[in-house]
């Protein structure tokens, strides 16, 4: 007799069927052996599984037992195996019926104890289930996790082994666990704290509202820093869609403590020394990056030019298309990337050029060597470039005087909320903004007058201006519109666009 139980692998975050089949057979040597493709955790499940049994009262008959993982051509990875596997064992030998578990995907990690462990990616899994009209089996502390799959989805989510058992047998039934929310820090730091930078403030509020990149040159200790911290406090909050794509890929980076979510937009920031792969995901065993992990969030890259220039190129091609491709010999797995990049850099190597009363000993070529580090076509891609220059005394001990986060909030929310409008009903109801619009839509969502072409097609030929950096600007210049709550792009919000991208000092 060949039992079968249905888990899944992962191939970025979509949940790929997987047919777990068992079978006691007669030959030596007597255990159980596991093929299809399986990684040295799943070879090791066998040992646990049996482990497990024991301690439930149950053990294998001394026989040769054969599991197979099929498709057998597809690779699998990771200790969610477990479950399904000893599942199917105790299916074989007659710990409850055949059938019991056809009606669901199982998942989970074994102790040798037989008590359930929490395992990545219960999330993705649970949605594939549920689009399957499947239920799903997982660990007590991964339920609350498969709950935001949706309220009519089945979910048995026991403590142990022998719980699971007694629950498919009527005798023990586990509870259904519900979605669970995960409690934050009362506040974000606030946009009002910060003195002075009257430009910067109004560069981060535009790219808030149409979620474009920004670049902040500046000094030591002038507050680039401080006012990316500030990004997510502006931020409007996640909406259900949103909530679950960025929840999906914490999931599967194992970072849903609790299985509880929130609504708040991500916020990654690593060091500069993080590597190609902590930046776009991949590894032995692949992973989602940094980037992906910022998903409909924001990534915020301080110390640019620190970043080895080769994981900085690997970017673009996430900034472009909204998702990181790693390409395997055996596999290929997508992620999505659609994040707004954040970054802040200091002038030059000393961090003083530009600074009144300052010269750099090496000139200009201070400053020119340490910005080369940062790829052309890199800089291309970046919306918003602006200088942050150092806050003077006057500033620092008068009172702080600029608008809460609050305040500028409602501006940002009320912008994006015009542009889903527009481009619902454009027929693009999955773009909700002008930096992610194609080029095509922006070009006739924009149409300039013929004084702001003229200003356009100037620019454009005094500064060499390719073509992604002039729709970049057309983008740019729709979401200033959005924020004055003006129907037309005009000139003067063309000029304050062109203006964010080509008066800095990094030019």
């Amino acid at each position: 007799m060949v039992a079968r139980v249905q888990t899944v692998a992962f191939q970025g975050i979509e949940a790929v069927p997987v047919d777990v089949q068992a079978q006691i057979t007669s030959g030596l040597p007597p255990g159980v052996v596991i093929v299809g493709l399986p990684d040295k955790a799943i070879k090791e499940a066998g040992e646990r599984v049996k482990a497990a049994l024991i301690s439930s009262g149950l053990s294998l008959p001394p026989r040769r037992i054969v599991v197979n993982l099929a498709p057998a051509e597809l690779p699998k990875e990771g200790s969610h195996y477990d479950l399904p596997i000893a599942l199917a064992l105790m299916a074989t030998i007659g710990a409850f019926p055949a059938d019991a578990l056809d009606g669901y995907v199982a998942i989970g990690e074994l102790g040798l104890d037989g008590r359930l462990a929490r395992v990545d990616g219960v999330l993705p899994a649970a949605i594939a289930a549920h689009g399957r009209d499947l239920g799903i089996i997982c660990p007590a502390p991964s339920g609350p996790e498969a709950a935001w799959a949706g309220d009519d989805i089945e979910i048995v989510a026991p403590e142990t082994l022998l719980a699971l058992v007694n629950h498919l047998g009527g005798y023990q039934l586990c509870p259904r666990p519900v979605p669970r929310r995960r409690e934050l820090a009362a506040g974000l730091p606030d946009l009002g704290d910060v003195r002075g930078q009257e430009v910067a403030r109004r560069a981060l509020e535009v790219a808030a509202a149409g979620g474009h990149n920004l670049l902040m040159v500046g000094p030591p200790g002038a507050g680039k820093s401080m006012l990316a911290q500030r990004l997510p406090s502006i931020l409007p909050p996640l909406d259900p869609r949103e909530l679950l794509d960025v929840s999906m890929i914490a999931s599967i980076a194992g970072e849903l403590a609790g299985g509880a979510l929130s609504d708040r937009r991500p916020f990654r920031a690593p060091h500069h020394s993080a590597s190609m792969a902590a930046l776009v995901g991949g590894g032995l065993k692949v992973r989602p990056g940094e980037a992906s992990l910022a998903h409909n969030g924001v990534l915020f890259l301080d110390e640019l030019p620190e970043f080895a220039p080769s994981v900085l190129d690997s970017l673009r091609q996430p900034l472009e298309s909204g998702e990181t491709v790693i390409a395997r010999a055996n596999a290929r797995v997508t992620f999505p990337a659609r994040f707004q990049l954040v970054a802040a850099m200091n002038p030059c190597k000393c961090g003083l050029a530009g600074t009144p009363g300052h010269t750099c000993k090496r000139g200009d070529a201070c400053r020119a060597d340490y910005q080369s580090r940062v790829s052309g076509p890199f800089l291309d891609r970046i919306d918003l470039r602006i200088d942050v220059p150092a806050v003077s005394a006057a500033d620092m001990i008068g009172p702080a005087t600029g608008e809460p986060s609050a305040a500028v909030a409602a501006r940002v929310r009320a912008a994006r909320d015009t542009q889903r409008r527009r481009y619902r009903e454009a027929g693009h109801p999955g773009v909700f903004t002008n930096a992610a619009a194609p080029a095509s839509l922006i070009e006739t969502l924009v149409d300039p007058d013929r004084d702001s072409q003229a200003l356009l097609l100037q620019a454009a030929e005094r500064f060499s201006l390719s073509a992604r950096a002039y729709h970049r600007v057309l983008k740019v210049a729709r979401t200033l519109a959005d924020l004055a709550q003006s129907e037309k792009v005009t000139r003067p919000h063309i000029a304050e666009a062109l203006s964010y991208r080509l008066n800095f000092a990094g030019s």
